[in-house]
C-alpha cells in the first residue's frame, strides 16, 4: 500500500478489489452507471486484460477519513495512467455521492499529487461532456501539473426511446434503409437460416464457443487479450446483461454480435462474421436482426456502437460524441518537460498547416 498526505487529504492505493476498504468499495460500486464502471467490469479487466508487467492501483482519496473518490489506475514500469483497455468505451473516477465541485476538485488534486512522480499520467476514454472534467483539470493544476487534452476516439450512439424497429428503420439514410430491407428479405428466404439471442448463465458455454469459432474465421486480427471476451460474457451473463446474437445458415453460425443491455440501453462490444459466407451480407443481416429484437422485444431506449469512427456505424446510429484523453504533466520532471515541449511544437505545426490550407502566409497580390 502506498500513500501521500496533503493537509487533510490522503491518497492510498491497493492492487485489488478485495483489498479495498468497505466504504471505498461501496463508492466504486455506486459510481457512474454503466458497464465500464461496474465491479464485474473491473474484475474481468484485472484477471483478463492486464498488460504484462503491469499492476492495478485502486486509489482512494479521503478527507478526514471520509472517502471522496476512488480511481482505478494502471501502473506499468514507470508509466502511470487510467485502468483502461482496448475494450474500454468510457472511463471516469468514482466520486462519493453528493460531492460538489469543490470536493471533486480537491479529490482530483489528491490524485494528481499521488501520481505526479510519474512525470506524465495518461487518462483515456474520458467523456468530453462529463461534468467532472473541469474539476479534474482544476485539481491537476492545484497539484502543480499541467493538463493537456487530446482526442481519443469517437462514439456513435442514438436515443431510440419510444421507437420500434419500423420507426427506427424509417429514420435511416435512404441507401442504407433499402440495403437493410433487401438483405433481410434475401436472408428470410433461406430455408435453413435462423437467428437466436443467447443471454443467461445456462447459455454461456455455448455462447462463448460460438463466438470464438466465428471470430476465428473472420477478418479480425487476433485479440490482444484472448480470454477477455469470453470472460466478460460470463460476467454479464451472471447479471442478466448478456445479449449474444447469432445468425446461422444450416448448422453453421456465420455471424455473431456481443451486446450488453444495461440501464435501458444496449451497446455492441464485438462483432464478427465468417468470411466464407460474405455473399450473404451476414454483418448487415445480424445487425438488423439484433436491433429489431432490441427495439421491439426489449424496448431499449439507447443504442451505442462503442469505440471508433468506422464508416458503417454512421448510418446505424445518428449521433457522435467525443471521448478525450488527458495528459497530466509535471513540468518539473524530464518526462513532463519533454511532453510539454512536444505539445507546444505540435500546436505550432497544426497552426501552420491551417494557415497553408486557408491560403495564408503572404505572397504577391
Amino acid at each position: 500500500m502506498r500513500g501521500i498526505d496533503s493537509v487533510d487529504l490522503t491518497a492510498r492505493s491497493v492492487a485489488s478489489l478485495d483489498a479495498l476498504d468497505a466504504d471505498a468499495l461501496a463508492v466504486l460500486a455506486a459510481g457512474p452507471a454503466g458497464l465500464f464502471t461496474s465491479l464485474p467490469w473491473w474484475g474481468t479487466v484485472l484477471h483478463h486484460a492486464m498488460p504484462p508487467g503491469s499492476n492495478a492501483d485502486f486509489v482512494t482519496i479521503r478527507r478526514r477519513g471520509a472517502v471522496l473518490a476512488v480511481v482505478p489506475m494502471l501502473r506499468r514500469h514507470r508509466q502511470f495512467g487510467s485502468l483502461t483497455t482496448p475494450y474500454s468505451c468510457v472511463f471516469s473516477p468514482a466520486f462519493a455521492a453528493g460531492l460538489d465541485a469543490t470536493g471533486r476538485t480537491a479529490a482530483m488534486a489528491g490524485l494528481a499529487r499521488f501520481c505526479r512522480s510519474a512525470g506524465v499520467v495518461r487518462l483515456d476514454a474520458l467523456p468530453a461532456e462529463w461534468d467532472g472534467l473541469a474539476d479534474l483539470e482544476a485539481g491537476a493544476r492545484r497539484a502543480g501539473l499541467v493538463p493537456l487534452r487530446f482526442d481519443h476516439f469517437g462514439n456513435w450512439h442514438e436515443d431510440v426511446a419510444g421507437q420500434g424497429w419500423t420507426a427506427y428503420l424509417g429514420r435511416r439514410p435512404g441507401a442504407l434503409r433499402e440495403t437493410i430491407r433487401r438483405r433481410l428479405r434475401r436472408a428470410e428466404k433461406l430455408p435453413d437460416s435462423h437467428f437466436e439471442v443467447l443471454t443467461g448463465p445456462a447459455d454461456i458455454d455455448g455462447a462463448a464457443a460460438v463466438f470464438e469459432a466465428v471470430y476465428a474465421k473472420s477478418w479480425k486480427e487476433p485479440e490482444p487479450f484472448p480470454t477477455f471476451n469470453a470472460a466478460l460474457m460470463r460476467a454479464v451473463a451472471g447479471t442478466g446483461q448478456l445479449r449474444l446474437g447469432v445468425w446461422s445458415i444450416g448448422t453453421d453460425p456465420v455471424a455473431v454480435q456481443f451486446w450488453v443491455v444495461t440501464g435501458g440501453g444496449a451497446i455492441v462490444l464485438k462483432l464478427a462474421h465468417d468470411e466464407a459466407f460474405k455473399a450473404h451480407s451476414p454483418g448487415t443481416v445480424l445487425t438488423a436482426l439484433m436491433l429489431r429484437h432490441l427495439l421491439d422485444v426489449e424496448k431499449v431506449t439507447r443504442i451505442d456502437f462503442g469505440r471508433g469512427d468506422d464508416d458503417y456505424k454512421k448510418g446505424w446510429a445518428m449521433d457522435r460524441r467525443q471521448r478525450i484523453g488527458l495528459l497530466l504533466t509535471n513540468p518539473g520532471s524530464v518526462a513532463g518537460a519533454l511532453q510539454l515541449a512536444r505539445h507546444a511544437a505540435g500546436a505550432v505545426w497544426r497552426q501552420l498547416r491551417q494557415i497553408r490550407r486557408s491560403g495564408g502566409g503572404g505572397g504577391a497580390y
